[in-house]
């Protein structure tokens, strides 16, 4: 597995909302060293320094670096329906910038893992045997990820969800905080499942669970 322990380029942050923050501390607590942070509204604001990183400027800034001199951190945060993380990484990944993996000290990652281009293990975070992580994807705070599962580029696992053995996601989803996943279950492209669920059942692609039909059952129940 590849954690890019070599990669000896200064990183510049992309974004400086909530999920910047967390990056940052994640790539500090590694020991990388930071160029700076782009951010548009820092820079339409006027402000020079965030959180101790130089403001390089917003997005166009990238415009004048070599790609071969850097690396990228993805600060823009997955939510439901939000396509801006993945946009900014197939947008720049193409023009050879580069998005190293970062893993928290605190995370733990089996050696036999295999985590792709720009994945983001956060702090107490666990990714078990023989998984297999897809480029931009996030495995937030801790996660916990078992053995032989397969997750998809640009997906989130958020915080305090569980994955059990074998479980697929498939590109884009999002598995809301403290969810659980069945173990050997499929998860399509873009689905959701929504923070504190239980998943029983293979989703589809772009479904969600609780479905809103079982959500207005239980409503009806209780009226």
């Amino acid at each position: 597995m590849s954690r890019d322990l070599t990669f000896a380029r200064p990183l510049i942050l992309l974004g400086a909302g909530g999920h910047a923050k967390v990056v940052l501390s994640l790539a500090r607590a590694a020991g990388w060293a930071m160029l700076g942070v782009c951010d548009p509204e820092l820079a339409r604001q006027g402000v020079r320094e965030w959180r101790g990183l130089r403001v390089l400027g917003g997005d166009q800034a990238l415009a004048d670096v070599d790609p071969a001199d850097v690396g990228l951190l993805n600060g823009i945060g997955q939510v439901m329906g939000g396509g801006a993380r993945q946009r900014l990484f197939d947008e720049l990944a193409p023009r050879n910038f580069r998005f190293p993996v970062l893993v928290h000290p605190a995370a733990s990652v089996d050696p036999t893992a295999t985590l792709g281009d720009g994945v983001q293990v956060m702090a107490g975070a666990i990714v078990q045997a023989d998984t297999r992580i897809g480029q931009n994807t996030i495995v937030n705070t801790r996660a916990s990820v078992d053995h032989d599962c397969v997750i998809g580029s640009h997906a989130h696992i958020a915080p305090g969800a569980t994955l059990c053995g074998a479980v697929h996601v498939e590109g884009g989803a999002f598995v809301g905080a403290g969810a659980t996943v069945v173990q050997g279950l499929r998860i399509g492209s873009l689905a959701f499942v929504a923070a504190g669920a239980v998943l029983i059942r293979d989703l589809g692609e772009r479904q969600r669970w609780p479905s809103v039909e079982l959500a207005n059952d239980s409503q009806r129940s209780h009226s």
